[in-house]
């Protein structure tokens, strides 16, 4: 007699070794649910189709572990950010590399596509967030704010806000077109490491480690409810398609919440320990998580989790299961998001990269090109996937069938289907890429209007209300730079007053007088060039300052004191530790001893700069190889 099938709420689909080394970050396919991209440290990006045991393609590029991945909206492009703070783009379809953009200083820790536009959002540990425009190839804007990583960024569903998580507790909204920060909103008490819009209203979910969501309100910028009691940090949310709900991955469970008011509607348990991202596809959600080299993909049937809320003021107890909800009766709350009609075409798109493809490539594209590719790895996955697709849309087989449970008490067919199986398929040979290497030089913002976020908004505002506000903006802020200057050319006044009595050390002794960084940096700028200027009196009272621009947030003051350090080491460090090893005089010898002393004096400051220094002597990029040559230069100290 055989035995009845019973399904399951949750269950294991796979587990794959995706790496050849630890995986540090995945990413699914929202509008699919079915493309899971991952980053290694062996410095490869692969792309995998749910539920199928061979890696598609292989992203190779990097040349530090991938931090951070996102796919667009379409699920077409993918954006990839190293450890090293450099990010890449690449066209799937084409299997080939777009743009290579550089500019941050340290990790590439979020990014995201914006959805009416070829823009990308990044967020480092560097603690700023760059918007780049992958048509005109540059950084748009630059903002600042956060004072630690940016974790998380999301853009609003009409393209017009971008939301950013930082491990400083802080969430903060963006206006993409003005270029400034619209509001912060402050209340979690850890570092807040996943933020997402509410797909309809102007409301925003942020979790933090603080074991607690909090949700937004968008309009009058104010907390609506926190959710409080969670298992472990929270690390991944996703709201519901039609907004009913939000889910949250949390320590091998699954939560569904409310939040007006706050409430838990049900709970799954799933053993997918820290899951690292959700996506809903078929009335299923799927799970995805990874641990060393391995990542595992789970399944939770929608149809089968109610809306029976815990809070006794809530009236509405819906025993239906989300999935077979019909929308919502009642009004929104809030406002709806005004989506434009029609969103950039990927005609547009190919245009452009075909005009990009006719200039000339110099050596760093020729460079690029050779290192960066995109290797197909399973060519039958690949064409299902990105190759058949009518003249509106591509509609993979992929997409339509949901993922089968196991039978219940079958557990050695649930095995199987999750049995690992290693991305070391045969390469097939693809034509080679042939990049843009984007530089940041500066970071000098190239210049946007609305029209590039909304290219059809169907009702206008007036040029005269835009041309004001612009106008106000550029006034607030020469005014603001005018007195910045006005004040820095009087300090430097005072310092050239004295500078042209030929008296450089009571020069350096006014400059740090006056208490500006600023004007420290500009002398030194000019004691810098010629070496024959520094005394050892001078350094006793240039190496305080120098400890200060080496711990600054600007980089030209870093830059400045990195200089002035260098100068100190190779001019006195062999005479400093001369004298102070050398045996004591015989009798008086005043001059001696002044020298003994001002050396004493700059052997306690050199020790406790040199802490500094090899601190910041592993950092990336060029400030962290002028720290480890200083750092080799104080090796004496020791």
């Amino acid at each position: 007699m055989a035995t009845p099938v019973v399904t399951k709420t949750a269950w294991k689909l796979q587990e794959i070794v995706a790496h050849a080394s630890n995986v540090s970050s995945l990413v699914l396919g929202k509008a699919s649910g079915r493309l899971l991209a991952t980053g290694g440290d062996d410095c490869r990006v692969n792309l995998w189709s749910i539920n199928k045991p061979n890696c598609i393609m292989s992203l190779t590029g990097h040349t530090s572990p991938v931090e951070s991945v996102r796919l667009n909206t379409p699920e077409e492009l993918i954006v990839a950010g190293s450890q090293s703070g450099s990010i890449r783009v690449w066209d799937l379809e084409a299997a080939k590399i777009l743009r290579t953009l550089m500019g941050h200083k340290a990790n590439i820790c979020s990014l995201d596509f914006h959805p009416y536009g070829e823009f990308v959002a990044s967020g480092s540990q560097d603690t700023n967030i760059k918007l780049w425009d992958i048509r005109r190839k540059g950084c748009v804007f630059r903002y600042r704010g956060h004072s630690q990583a940016v974790r998380c960024l999301r853009f609003s569903p009409d393209g017009k806000w971008l939301a950013s998580a930082a491990d400083d507790h802080t969430v903060k909204l963006w206006d993409l077109t003005a270029g400034k920060m619209m509001s912060e909103f402050p209340g979690h008490t850890g570092p807040v490491n996943v933020v997402e819009f509410h797909p309809n209203e102007y409301l925003l979910a942020s979790g933090s480690s603080d074991r607690t969501i909090r949700f937004w309100d968008l309009e009058k910028f104010q907390v609506v409810s926190c959710i409080e009691g969670e298992p472990g940090p929270v690390r991944s949310v996703l709201f519901n398609p039609d907004g009913c709900c939000l889910y949250s991955g949390c320590q091998d469970s699954l939560r569904v919440y409310g939040w007006e008011p706050e409430r838990c509607f049900d709970m799954v348990l799933v053993n997918w320990g820290k899951v690292a991202d959700l996506a809903i596809c078929n009335d299923q959600l799927i799970g995805v998580a990874f641990s060393q080299s391995n990542v595992s993909s789970y399944v939770v049937d929608l149809t089968r989790v109610t809306r029976t809320g815990t809070v006794a003021q809530d009236p509405v107890q819906d025993s239906r299961p989300l999935a077979q909800q019909p929308p919502h009766p009642s009004a929104p709350l809030r406002r709806i998001y005004e989506r434009p009609s029609t969103a950039c075409s990927k005609t547009q798109r190919v245009k452009q990269n075909s005009e990009s493809e006719r200039r000339s490539p110099s050596s760093e594209d020729d460079r690029d090109e050779r290192e960066s590719r995109a290797e197909i790895q399973n060519a039958e996955d690949y064409n299902e996937i990105f190759q058949p697709k009518n003249s509106i849309s591509r509609t993979p087989p992929r997409r339509s069938e949901p993922f089968p449970a196991p039978p219940e008490d079958d557990m050695a067919t649930a095995k199987e289907a999750a049995k690992p199986s290693p991305a070391t398929d045969t390469q097939l040979p693809v034509p080679n890429a042939e990049p843009a290497i984007i530089p940041a030089t500066r970071n000098e913002p190239i210049g946007l209007k609305a029209s590039d976020f909304l290219p059809a908004v169907k009702v206008p505002q007036p040029a005269e209300l835009v041309d004001e506000d612009a106008m106000s903006q550029i006034r607030k802020g020469h005014d603001t730079m005018c007195v910045v200057l006005t004040s820095r050319h009087k300090n430097l006044d005072t310092v050239r007053a004295v500078w042209t009595t030929g008296d450089i050390k009571t020069s350096v002794d006014s400059a740090v007088a006056i208490n500006d960084l600023s004007v420290v940096v500009d002398l030194l700028n000019i004691v810098n060039q010629k070496a024959s200027l520094w005394k050892l009196d001078l350094c006793t009272t240039v190496l305080p300052q120098i400890e200060k621009l080496l711990q600054s947030k600007y980089e030209s003051y870093v830059q400045t004191g990195c200089t002035s350090l260098k100068l100190i080491l190779q001019r006195f460090l062999p005479l400093i530790t001369d004298i102070l090893a050398a045996p004591p005089s015989v009798g008086v010898d005043i001059s001696r001893e002044e020298r003994l002393l001002k050396c004493r004096l700059c052997y306690k400051q050199l020790k406790s700069i040199s802490g500094l220094v090899k601190s910041k002597s592993g950092l990336s990029g060029r400030h962290g190889s002028a720290f480890r040559e200083l750092h080799l230069l104080m090796a004496s100290l020791d």
